[in-house]
């Protein structure tokens, strides 16, 4: 076989600084665009970009030539400096330290997706923390 085929979807979840509020809903939409462009830029597809205002979550499809803590290190770094740079907020923007990623099967995309566009309502229920804990807690 001449050719590499892989088809990684990755569910990506990372934290402002210290799970500062900062992504208000005033700039929600911007950060979500710029993540979602970065993410293009480095050749992953971007199934959805949704969060609260101290985290957001990723479903994307892993460009075959980088590894995760690659994009995720290269869009978490862009992004800051861009909001920083552009002044979208008063305080200096940063991301938390780390990230979770989860590989998800094909057929759990469009469970994913739900997940992920609901975030505000699965908040109503639970902190960032739980939910980070649950997801954790479901990997082998």
């Amino acid at each position: 076989m001449s050719h590499s085929l892989n088809k990684i979807w990755v569910h990506a979840i990372w934290s402002t600084k210290e799970r500062e509020p900062l992504i208000n809903p005033s700039i929600e939409n911007k950060v979500h665009t710029l993540l979602k462009e970065q993410l293009h830029e480095m050749g992953c597809y971007v199934k959805i970009i949704n969060g609260m205002p101290d985290h957001v979550h990723c479903l994307f499809l892993l460009n075959r030539e980088r590894s995760i803590s690659e994009v995720i290190k290269q869009v978490k770094g862009s992004s800051s400096h861009y909001i920083n740079q552009r002044n979208f907020i008063h305080e200096q923007f940063a991301w938390q330290t780390g990230y979770g990623a989860f590989s998800v099967s094909e057929s759990a995309i469009a469970k994913v997706f739900d997940y992920i566009q609901n975030q505000k309502r699965h908040h109503q229920k639970r902190s960032f923390q739980q939910e980070y804990q649950e997801f954790s807690n479901k990997q082998p």
